[in-house]
């Protein structure tokens, strides 16, 4: 494009300064700085590669199709939310965008018709806007290149277009199914339909149930990072000792961006009393010699499948005779719930077996003012006062999986090989409960494994941490040294 059919530096701030992802505090932008920052510019490609889900996804698609006949699926993948004022979260694509096609980058919409997919994506910036230097979300010198429509479509193997083509996509009278609440602008698009888009949502999160062995593979090298970061963090005993649980939170997560993509939740460090929180994330507690700490952390790898792994550790390396007890009751527990998992059970089988052990130990320590099997009774289950929490959820991209899945399919369904959950007991006494002895007040475990269908039983993918009291104490010893 030559000089003369570029619009003037002046008309085009005037333009797109309501457009700009600007601030009030940035630098006022002369014409003739405008004008300058278009010029002399060399190109270059980004390096993508062929990304390894592109043929998952592209048979995923296809089963997705093939669930609403002559109809336009429409998924897209969120844009930026707002942390504070002009700062943004680090963006995260939704998961079920992500899961049918691999693309990661912002605003992007998959959009599913006749067989036929298309991205709609935002591409890299024009060096002959103001956006270029200027916006601070998709400016290349703000936030980094983005890639290309053709190298995006390259890499994901499917036909990409740019963004601005859809609203006039989807300006047909096609049957619409809308994936909603990622993205108000498209939601705005397409006018809702509750029923049928709920479907989609459903039909989206129940084929992410059983795994595929790409999949596995993912949530494998998660465990494996994660365990990594677990190791990371008991290296480094006698920072935590003197920053506490900040000094955790921050090990692990160091461990996470280096070799994922990031946490795949927020950390829950809960020293001492903080661990009978069930989701303590203020992480800004004491670490204190004699007491236990509660390390509930997992790895988001960097295709977004994430672990879930918790370790309770005795923070002098040793567990109290009484703290011994309880570890081993709750070990005990998560082993029952561990040996019920294979293929054609219940989805609840392991949290009944791990109720059952926790619900017998109350009993003998004089907890439970009714008999075990009394208060496992549906229509009571007082135990659950200290046990709190189901034992089990679905796994995968997102850290609670296939949320949206029909409830007589999870949690009422059974279990198939290829789906993976985590088993999770634990035994929770507050600090302020009368009902239990003083000694056992302010004391939190949990333990916790992901765990693999297989077609004869199970297989623990986070096997790679210890879990007895005896193998936690040995372990932390020789990390230490």
């Amino acid at each position: 494009m030559t000089d003369s059919t570029l619009p003037s530096a002046e008309a085009s701030a005037e333009q797109t300064t309501d457009e700009l992802h600007t601030e009030q505090h940035d630098p006022s932008v002369p014409a003739a700085y405008a004008a300058f920052m278009r010029t002399g510019w060399g190109d270059r490609e980004l390096d993508l590669p062929e990304h390894p889900i592109a043929a998952y996804a592209a048979q995923r698609r296809a089963r997705l199709a093939e669930a609403f006949p002559g109809e336009r699926l429409v998924l897209p993948a969120g844009t930026f939310k707002v942390r504070a004022n002009d700062t943004d979260y680090r963006f995260r694509s939704d998961t079920a965008h992500t899961y049918f096609c691999g693309n990661q980058t912002t605003d992007a919409v998959l959009v599913i018709e006749d067989g036929e997919s298309v991205l709609y994506a935002r591409p890299r910036s024009s060096r002959e806007t103001d956006e270029f230097f200027r916006d601070r979300q998709y400016g290349e010198l703000w936030a980094g290149r983005r890639p290309s429509l053709g190298e995006l479509s390259a890499s994901l193997g499917l036909e990409v277009r740019h963004v601005d083509d859809l609203e006039s996509a989807l300006g047909s009278s096609a049957k619409t199914r809308v994936h909603r609440g990622i993205d108000r602008r498209v939601d705005g698009l397409v006018s809702g339909d509750d029923s049928r888009d709920d479907e989609l949502a459903r039909v989206a999160s129940e084929m992410r149930l059983v795994k595929d062995d790409w999949e596995i593979a993912q949530l494998q090298e998660a465990c494996d990072i994660t365990t990594l970061g677990f190791e990371d963090s008991v290296r480094e005993w006698d920072r935590v000792i003197e920053f506490g649980e900040r000094w955790l939170e921050g090990t692990f997560f160091r461990r996470a961006r280096a070799m994922g993509n990031d946490i795949g939740y927020d950390s829950i460090v809960g020293g001492g009393r903080h661990a009978t929180t069930l989701h303590w994330i203020d992480n800004d507690g004491p670490i204190t010699p004699g007491e236990l700490v509660l390390l509930d952390m997992g790895v988001e790898g960097r295709n977004l499948y994430t672990a879930d792994v918790t370790r309770t550790l005795p923070i002098s390396g040793s567990y109290t005779p009484l703290q011994r007890d309880l570890y081993d009751l709750v070990h005990a527990a998560q082993q029952a719930g561990i040996d019920a998992v294979r293929p054609g059970v219940p989805f609840l089988a392991a949290h009944n077996a791990a109720m059952d052990v926790l619900a017998h130990g109350l009993e003998s320590m004089g907890l439970l003012p009714v008999s075990a099997d009394e208060a496992l009774s549906p229509d009571s289950k007082i135990y659950a006062r200290w046990t709190l929490h189901g034992t089990s959820h679905m796994l995968g991209m997102d850290v609670h999986d296939c949320g949206r899945a029909s409830v007589d399919i999870y949690p009422k369904g059974d279990l198939a090989e290829g789906m993976v959950l985590t088993v999770e007991p634990g035994l929770y006494f507050q600090v302020d409960d009368l009902l239990v002895p003083e000694e056992l007040r302010g004391i939190g475990i949990r333990i916790e494994d992901d765990i693999l269908v297989t077609a004869d039983g199970a297989r623990n993918l986070s096997a790679a941490l210890p879990r007895s009291s005896a193998e936690v104490e040995e372990w932390m010893a020789r990390l230490r040294g």
